[in-house]
């Protein structure tokens, strides 16, 4: 009996991207995580990995393209396109069409330079496949000058060194790892299914072909418990993998994870902000011999402004976090308020009257007190991931 073809439902989009990709068009290779067994991920939970057909991604780009041609051409008489002109295109569109222009329209506000492959890790279908896509990719979108995709290290370690090669000569060139940490002891507690030989492996291959390579770090990932050996051996694979950005996301428990049930249950014990602050400043401290550029480019960090290009700006990330370490206990609390409501994005804003005065009035609104603040500031975290 021949094989029947898998029906194409329209264009896709899964549920995140980095925040570095914000102004990318996302293109969704695969749906979900074919690990998904990490304890303190929300994501994908109760939902089946599965690869997108290859067709059905390169009738997704050519969706886009045609979209794109509509859009232009509005441009091109009205000198402008208009939310209005957005519903007058959409009217004869199917939904599938209809998310293509909105997501045509986003992308061409911002400059149509870079296209982010979605889900978890696109890199798990066959290298054929993917050059195929991203020759596609570069064919209908000749101004694009990135094209990046999450990937795990498990993934990456058994790609052949010549399948990365070409996957990197047809244009994917960054990628995201989900590092977390690199101790042992750790990585197995969380079920990350990787260890830190492995994680330096792959970290080296992409780095090896020119790709490149942005890695994840987990503040507080480790508990009180395993906190100095997470920051240490975290850094100690870094210094060996000298990727060019190390991004810090720092842990947040919702409740449907695994982790949150480990802590209520006593098995986890988590960190306050005080104590995750301490371990990020021992992990930059143990940053040494590497050029990444650090980035706290995340909502759930407490500060946004630890950024900068090693060796130099060492000593000027730590301090921002000597600075709130040195301050009295009852600014600590309302710059922590303040942070996790959004009025604060660096410490210096705590001379600033007026967003002084809205965090005081939120410390009120929410009945946060110094007694109960690592409660409130737990439920704050839980609402951005």
């Amino acid at each position: 009996m021949p094989r029947v073809k898998p029906f194409y439902n329209g264009f896709e989009q899964g549920p995140i991207r980095p925040p570095s990709e914000a102004a990318s068009l996302l293109l969704r290779v695969t749906r979900n995580c074919p690990w998904n067994r990490c304890t303190f991920c929300p994501v994908y939970k109760g939902a089946d990995f599965s690869l997108r057909p290859v067709d059905h991604v390169l009738r997704d780009i050519d969706t886009v393209a045609t979209q794109l041609q509509a859009l232009q051409q509005q441009l091109e008489v009205n000198g402008q396109v208009t939310y209005r002109d957005l519903d007058r295109l959409a009217i004869a569109l199917d939904s599938g069409e209809q998310m293509a222009l909105y997501a045509a329209y986003a992308w061409l506000q911002e400059g149509m330079q870079s296209v982010f492959l979605q889900d978890a890790n696109s890199l798990v279908i066959r290298p054929d496949d993917l050059v195929r896509i991203l020759d596609h990719i570069r064919d209908c979108f000749p101004s694009v000058e990135r094209v990046t995709s999450y990937a795990r290290s498990q993934t990456i370690d058994r790609i052949k060194p010549l399948d990365l090669q070409r996957i990197s000569a047809a244009g994917l060139n960054r990628i995201h790892i989900g590092l977390e940490s690199g101790s042992d002891e750790v990585l197995q507690r969380v079920q990350k299914g990787t260890d830190q030989a492995m994680q330096i492996r792959a970290g080296q291959k992409v780095k090896a072909v020119g790709m490149e390579l942005s890695e994840y770090v987990m503040p507080g990932l480790g508990g009180r418990g395993l906190s100095a050996v997470h920051a240490e051996q975290t850094a100690a694979a870094l210094n060996l993998i000298n990727p060019d950005f190390i991004r810090l996301r720092t842990l947040a428990l919702p409740s449907q994870t695994r982790l949150y049930e480990q802590w209520q249950d006593g098995q986890f014990i988590k960190m306050n902000d005080h104590e995750v602050a301490r371990e990020i400043l021992q992990f930059l401290d143990a940053l040494e011999g590497i050029s990444s550029r650090v980035q706290s480019d995340h909502i759930l960090n407490l500060f946004q402004e630890i950024e900068g290009q090693l060796p130099h700006d060492k000593l000027k990330m730590m301090a921002v976090i000597n600075d709130f370490l040195q301050l009295p206990a009852a600014e600590q609390m309302l710059y922590q308020v303040g942070r996790r409501l959004g009025v604060f994005s660096c410490v210096c804003d705590l001379d600033v009257p007026e967003m002084r005065q809205r965090a005081v009035t939120a410390c009120r609104q929410y009945g946060i007190t110094m007694e109960n603040v690592d409660i409130r500031i737990d439920e704050l975290m839980k609402q951005f991931i």
